[in-house]
């Protein structure tokens, strides 16, 4: 199998355990700090583990340099972990204040302060609306420009004070389960990672990479990566390259929710190579 996010490890040690000797998993992560917590969470499996820093783009090049041609099992969460949300190098949280970054890749150039602080104001907001959906984007964008005008946004207490005062809605006071911020914060982590585009590439790559009958099961976290996934496994059902076995996304339990409030947005969609 191959876990084209290994995160924390656990998705790949519940199915290390049933690979037994015989089984290979391959893990992938742009996350260096991911790749050494999976190392140790999978250091007792039986089977064989490679891990590999490296975005899961690159699923095919790197499955085929450790000899492998075909797999039985892609599995992809798309899911940021807490530990990475906590984490205050990679400036991914309104909730913490941390240095304005979201690379989950440190080999990338482009941080979130750079494209806050130095994009113009019409492509700011098209990129919060396109990444974040986020309806009130021009007014963020306005926002962000005046604020930057008399100093730099560099972290992201920064930032989030930023847009709960374009929204109106203080830190202190809001209602919403939802933070002001949330949306405007996923269009940016989504545009430093270029995440949509890597998505279609491992997308692209399951048809290839599957042995007959071998699956690939994607979880999504918001309708923009849920929609590619739908679209993906539609449209190579249609080719004759799959059978989708969830017509429909399996969604958490309302006992998943409680036990992991961050799980609610969950969808799961899996296909089957014919």
């Amino acid at each position: 199998m191959v876990d084209a996010t290994i995160g924390q490890g656990r998705h790949s040690l519940l199915f290390g355990q049933r690979l037994g000797p015989d089984g290979v998993v391959i893990g992938l992560d742009v996350d260096e700090k991911s790749i050494r917590r999976a190392h140790f969470m999978l250091k007792d499996l039986t089977c064989k583990v490679i891990l590999i820093c490296e975005n899961f783009s690159e699923i095919s090049s790197e499955v085929r340099k450790q000899g492998v041609e075909k797999v039985d099992f892609i599995l992809a969460d798309l899911g940021v972990s807490s530990a990475q949300l906590e984490d205050g190098q990679m400036g991914l949280s309104f909730q913490i204040n941390m240095p304005l970054d979201m690379r989950m890749d440190k080999r990338l150039k482009r941080t979130a302060a750079d494209i806050v602080n130095e994009t113009d104001e019409k492509s700011l907001a098209d990129l919060i609306y396109k990444f974040g959906q986020e309806r009130a984007s021009r007014r963020i964008a306005r926002f962000m420009v005046r604020n930057r005008g008399r100093q730099a946004i560099t972290t992201t207490g920064q930032l989030a004070a930023i847009i709960c005062s374009a929204l109106g809605q203080p830190e202190q006071k809001r209602k919403s389960r939802i933070h002001p911020a949330t949306r405007t914060f996923q269009a940016l982590r989504i545009a430093v990672n270029n995440e949509l585009g890597n998505l279609e590439k491992l997308l692209a790559s399951g048809p290839e990479l599957l042995k007959e009958n071998g699956r690939i099961a994607v979880i999504s976290f918001h309708s923009l990566e849920d929609r590619l996934v739908k679209n993906n496994f539609r449209q190579n059902e249609k080719n004759g390259f799959y059978r989708v076995i969830t017509k429909k996304p399996i969604a958490p339990s309302h006992e998943e929710i409680a036990a992991n409030p961050r799980a609610r947005s969950a969808k799961l969609r899996i296909a089957q190579r014919q």
